[in-house]
């Protein structure tokens, strides 16, 4: 086992702070072990006392709360969401294959993984504080210090209220059954469903109700820039995930027999929506198979799907697309959606390999 009980094949573009991904293949289930999870932090893993932690509840709110995980048992029903994380630059390497995207990590299609989270609906503690008039936005605060902002700051973002009241958000202690790890975010976390997974803030510390969206660092640095603005600028804060399907198998660059080859992958749809088809080409583009595509347990789980196509002897591409559930489609290229950080690619999922006779 690896570096936070992570499988030794996890493909790992950092090691401090930790950033790591599965081989695609192993995402291929419904739920991720926890050791298939993938790992994306701006920090170190913070070493947290869950004996002496405390949640703070605080800003434009009737009764400000400070809370331990014991009184957030007690006071607050328990819940449970079937969520998929998407980490905002998956498939950045199909960018940089495109045009160098430097100091980013070059994430491949498995920096996004789905678990059954447990904890309490934060609808339920902010309704416990009372919100104020003027509240429009719940900040969150994470107990981890950035290594990338000068001076250090914890890691923090924030959602608008109408989706912090939604019933899918939840402060979550629990992952597959198990107590929460130290890795992904004990004792308590933020599980925002159908967003970004960094607005899933880890290690929570305090819960703000705010006129304004957060100041931190990261709520405006996970952007959309133009092509040609200064990385350092800001543009279209990401919150919802873009529409997105990948190929996990076969992998890219393996070697297969030429003939009858199952094809698979995943699909996501972001936000509220589900997806509605996913279309493979073995020919590039000029003809499509309309995948098997399981439905999805919830708007805010990805759904699998696969096809068999018969492929001959030789070099191999495969694409694959898909749509949602407002008849929206993937674009066509990187260079479409190519931008200075790297940050939602649902360009069409591209795949080489070899089949041999």
């Amino acid at each position: 086992m690896g570096l936070w009980d992570k499988r030794d094949d996890m493909l790992v573009h950092q090691t401090e702070p930790y950033n790591a991904e599965p081989p695609p293949g192993a995402l291929a289930g419904h739920l991720t072990p926890l050791d298939t999870f993938y790992s994306r932090n701006h920090g170190p893993v913070p070493r947290i006392d869950p004996a002496r932690w405390r949640l703070r509840v605080d800003g434009l709110v009737e009764r400000m709360l400070e809370l331990s995980l014991d009184e957030l048992r007690r006071r607050f029903s328990e819940h449970q969401v079937v969520a998929t994380l998407q980490c905002a630059g998956n498939r950045r390497a199909d960018l940089m294959a495109f045009r160098d995207i430097p100091g980013q990590v070059p994430w491949g299609p498995a920096a996004v993984s789905t678990a059954r989270w447990t904890g309490v609906r934060l609808a339920e503690v902010l309704a416990g504080a009372g919100l104020r008039d003027g509240a429009a936005h719940i900040a969150f605060t994470g107990g981890d210090l950035t290594v990338s902002t000068t001076p250090a700051q914890p890691f923090g973002g924030s959602v608008p209220v109408a989706k912090a009241l939604s019933g899918e958000v939840l402060l979550a202690w629990g992952i597959n059954g198990r107590p929460l790890p130290a890795a992904h975010g004990a004792p308590l976390r933020v599980v925002v469903p159908g967003w970004i997974g960094a607005r899933s803030v880890k290690w929570l510390q305090r819960v703000t109700a705010r006129a304004e969206v957060s100041d931190n660092h990261f709520h405006a640095e996970y952007s959309i820039l133009p092509p040609d603005a200064h990385p350092r600028g800001t543009g279209i804060v990401l919150g919802p995930l873009a529409l997105h399907c990948a190929i996990l198998r076969p992998g890219a660059g393996s070697r297969l027999p030429a003939g009858p080859t199952e094809v698979s992958g995943y699909a996501l749809a972001g936000d509220d929506r589900t997806v509605t088809r996913v279309d493979v080409s073995r020919d590039h583009g000029r003809t499509w198979v309309q995948a098997e595509l399981d439905p999805p347990e919830n708007p805010w789980t990805w759904q699998h799907w696969r096809t068999t196509l018969t492929l001959p002897a030789g070099e191999a591409e495969l694409l694959a697309r898909a749509w949602d559930s407002t008849a929206a489609v993937q674009p066509e290229s990187a260079a479409t959606v190519w931008n200075p950080r790297g940050y939602a690619n649902n360009s069409w999922a591209r795949v080489y390999f070899t089949c041999h006779p």
